[in-house]
C-alpha cells in the first residue's frame, strides 16, 4: 500500500493539520516511552482473572514544570494493561472517584450486553460497578475506555484509556515476539492540543464539533516526544489509535517494510507485508518490524504520514529472531447463503445534527432488533454531503464500531478488502460515499451500541442501539 494511495484518501486540510505539529514537538525534551504496567490478577484460581480499577483525577506534566489536571485508572493518566486468557472468568470491580458519572466499556470484547460497560452501565460518583464475563474469543489486543452519553470525548481526551490483552493456547505456541515491554510493545497513539504555555486544551468550536477534536502534539502512551530502545530482533508493536478523531497513517521512513500480524479481533491468517498501515479512531493493528539487521545505536522513526511520532533506538542486545510463521491462525469465513437479513447503516449529518439512518441517539429507543445466534450482513456508508469540501476530494472522515460483536469485511465498494482487513474486526474506516459490506453473528443477548468512533460525533448523536434476544 503506497503513500500516494494513502494520502489521496486523506483530506488535504486534515493532512496539513498533522504536518503542523512537527515544529511543536521537535524542540520538546525527549522522554523514555512509558510502558503501561500489567495489572496484577488478584485471584489465586487459574480459571479466574480478578482486577480492580479506580477511575480518578490526577496531575501530569507533559512538559517539564507544566502540570495539568488529567484522568486515569489507578493512576494519573491512562490505565494499566489487563490480561486474560481464553476460557478465564474475568471479574473487574470499578470504583468511580470522580465527581461525574462514567462507564468502562470493554472495546472489542464478546460478552452479554449487561457487562459491556456502555451507557446502560453507569457508574455514579463514589460508587462501584462489577463486571463479570468469560473470555470466549481468540487472542487479541482490545482496550477499555469510558462510554457514556455526552461525556465520552472529554473523559477519553483527559486520559481514560487502557489496554486489555487476550491470550489463547494457539497464540502461546507461535514463535512470535511476546515478551511484554521488551519485544512486545503496547502503543496507544493520541493527538492532543496544548496552549503555548503547555496547558492541555479541549475546545468545542464548530470545527472541532464537525471534524472531531484534533491536536498538533502526538502522545504515545501519554508521553510527548518519546523514545524506545529495542533489542536487535523482531519487535511486535501493538498499535492502538486511541485518539478522539485523528486518522493515522503509520509507517517508517524510507518506506521500510514490516508485517501486520493482527487486526482488531485477533491474528490474521498469515503475516501481511506492508509499508503503511491506516488506523481510524478505536482501531488496532499489530505489526512486527525486524531490527536484527541494524547496528546498535541505529535510529528509526515510527511516523504518521511524514511526521515522526516515536523515536526507536536499536540497542546492543540481540535476541533470537526466527522467521515469522507462515500461518498465524485459522480465520474461517462466516458462512452465508443469501437468506440472511441485510441491514443498512448510513452515517450522515453535520455538526450537532449527525446521526445514523436519519436518527440521533436516544437511550429510550431500540433502533434494531436481532435474533440470538443469527448471522446478518450489514452495509455501512457515509453520506454527509461533505465530499471535497475540505480539499483533496476526501470528504468527511467517519468510521463505524459495534459493541458485543466481531465481524468480517466482505467488500469495499464491491471489491475484496485488502488482505490485512480479512481478519476479525470491530471498527472500520468508511470514506464519504463508500459502501462497506460486513458479516457478523450474534453470540450474546442484551442491548448494545453501534456508532461512529470519532468521539465528538458519537457524543453529538451519531450512535444507535441494537437488541439481541
Amino acid at each position: 500500500m503506497g503513500r500516494k494511495g494513502i494520502w489521496r484518501s486523506f483530506p488535504a486540510a486534515l493532512a496539513a493539520s498533522f504536518f503542523m505539529f512537527s515544529a511543536s514537538i521537535s524542540a520538546a525534551q525527549e522522554n523514555p516511552l512509558p510502558i503501561p504496567p500489567l495489572l496484577t490478577n488478584q485471584s489465586s484460581d487459574p480459571a479466574v482473572a480478578r482486577f480492580e480499577l479506580t477511575v480518578q483525577k490526577g496531575e501530569t506534566e507533559f512538559f517539564p514544570g507544566k502540570p495539568n489536571i488529567t484522568l486515569g485508572y489507578n493512576g494519573n493518566l491512562l490505565g494499566p494493561t489487563l490480561r486474560a486468557k481464553r476460557g478465564q472468568r474475568v471479574e473487574v470491580t470499578v470504583h468511580n472517584s470522580l465527581r461525574e458519572y462514567t462507564t468502562v466499556h470493554w472495546h472489542g470484547m464478546l460478552l452479554p450486553g449487561s457487562e459491556d460497560g456502555g451507557p446502560h452501565q453507569v457508574v455514579a460518583p463514589d460508587s462501584d460497578w462489577k463486571a463479570r464475563f468469560t473470555v470466549n474469543q481468540p487472542a487479541a489486543t482490545l482496550w477499555y475506555h469510558p462510554h457514556g452519553i455526552g461525556n465520552t470525548a472529554t473523559q477519553v481526551y483527559y486520559g481514560l484509556a487502557g489496554f486489555f490483552i487476550l491470550d489463547d493456547e494457539a497464540s502461546d505456541k507461535l514463535n512470535i515476539p511476546k515478551e511484554y515491554g521488551v519485544d512486545d510493545i503496547p502503543l496507544v497513539v493520541q493527538d492532543r492540543r496544548f496552549s503555548s504555555d503547555g496547558v492541555l486544551l479541549y475546545n468545542t468550536t464548530m470545527r472541532d464539533i464537525m471534524y472531531g477534536m484534533q491536536g498538533k502534539t502526538p502522545l504515545i502512551n501519554g508521553a510527548v516526544n518519546p523514545y524506545l530502545t529495542v533489542p536487535r530482533s523482531k519487535v511486535r508493536l501493538r498499535l492502538l489509535n486511541g485518539s478522539n478523531a485523528g486518522f493515522y497513517d503509520f509507517n517508517f521512513e524510507g518506506n521500510k517494510k514490516f508485517h501486520q500480524i493482527a487486526s482488531d479481533g485477533g491474528l490474521l491468517t498469515r503475516p501481511v507485508e506492508m509499508n503503511h498501515l491506516q488506523l481510524s479512531p478505536g482501531e488496532r493493528g499489530e505489526i512486527v518490524m525486524d531490527f536484527s539487521g541494524y547496528g546498535p545505536g541505529t535510529v528509526l522513526h515510527l511516523r504518521n504520514g511524514r511526521l515522526p511520532v516515536l523515536k526507536i533506538i536499536v540497542g546492543k542486545g540481540k535476541k533470537e529472531s526466527p522467521p515469522l510463521p507462515e500461518i498465524l491462525a485459522v480465520v474461517p469465513p462466516l458462512p452465508y447463503d443469501g437468506t440472511e437479513t441485510v441491514r443498512r447503516f448510513t452515517l450522515s449529518g453535520l455538526g450537532r445534527m449527525v446521526g445514523i439512518n436519519g436518527q440521533q441517539m436516544n437511550l429510550r429507543r431500540i433502533n434494531e432488533q436481532m435474533d440470538l445466534n443469527s448471522t446478518e450482513i450489514w452495509e455501512i456508508t457515509s453520506r454527509t454531503g461533505m465530499m471535497g469540501m475540505m480539499g483533496g476530494g476526501g470528504g468527511m472522515l467517519h468510521n463505524f464500531h459495534a459493541h458485543g460483536i466481531q465481524f468480517q469485511i466482505l467488500a469495499r465498494n464491491g471489491s475484496m478488502p485488502p488482505e490485512n482487513e480479512r481478519g476479525w474486526k470491530d471498527t472500520l474506516q468508511v470514506r464519504e460515499g463508500e459502501v462497506v459490506q460486513l458479516i457478523t453473528r450474534f453470540h450474546y443477548p442484551g442491548d448494545f451500541m453501534y456508532h461512529c468512533h470519532v468521539l465528538e460525533h458519537e457524543d453529538n448523536g451519531m450512535m444507535g442501539q441494537f437488541r439481541v434476544e
